[in-house]
């Protein structure tokens, strides 16, 4: 475990209310979490943008599996990307409409590429990718 710092800032007081009042509803006890987990957030965005090293996503999909071949589809596609799902989730929401959950490990564009690739289909009537970290490279 490395050493803490302290520092200061300034901020406007208007802000630091609205700061506050949004910590207390993500229910942070203190400012100091809620700071570092806003520099780990802008920390694994800005990994995501450089593309560098490997990394993990969860892509979530909705879809009615009485639609034209779709979920034959679906599959082909991850069946193209086996290397980079680590697990996958298919829970039957009602008569019609399944959610799938992909866990993706691996090189970013990848992982960008088959979301979108699962996500455009016709017949998705949801799809998102959330990105994430392996956590190797954050305190």
């Amino acid at each position: 475990m490395s050493k803490t710092t302290r520092f200061g800032i300034s901020i406007d007081s208007e802000l630091l209310k609205k700061f506050d009042k949004r910590n207390k509803l993500k229910g942070y006890l203190n400012r100091s979490e809620a700071i570092r987990d806003l520099i780990r957030d802008c920390l694994v965005t800005e990994q995501w943008e450089k593309n560098e090293g490997e990394m993990v996503g969860v892509v979530s999909l909705v879809f009615d599996h009485h639609r034209l071949d779709l979920p034959n589809k679906l599959t082909e596609e991850q069946h193209k990307y086996h290397s980079i799902i680590i697990s996958s989730l298919h829970i039957h929401l009602d008569k019609h409409n399944c959610l799938e959950v992909l866990l993706l490990r691996g090189e970013g564009e990848k992982i960008r590429k088959l979301a979108e690739n699962l996500i455009s289909h016709k017949g998705v009537k949801h799809g998102r990718l959330s990105l994430t970290t392996t956590g190797e490279d954050i305190s």
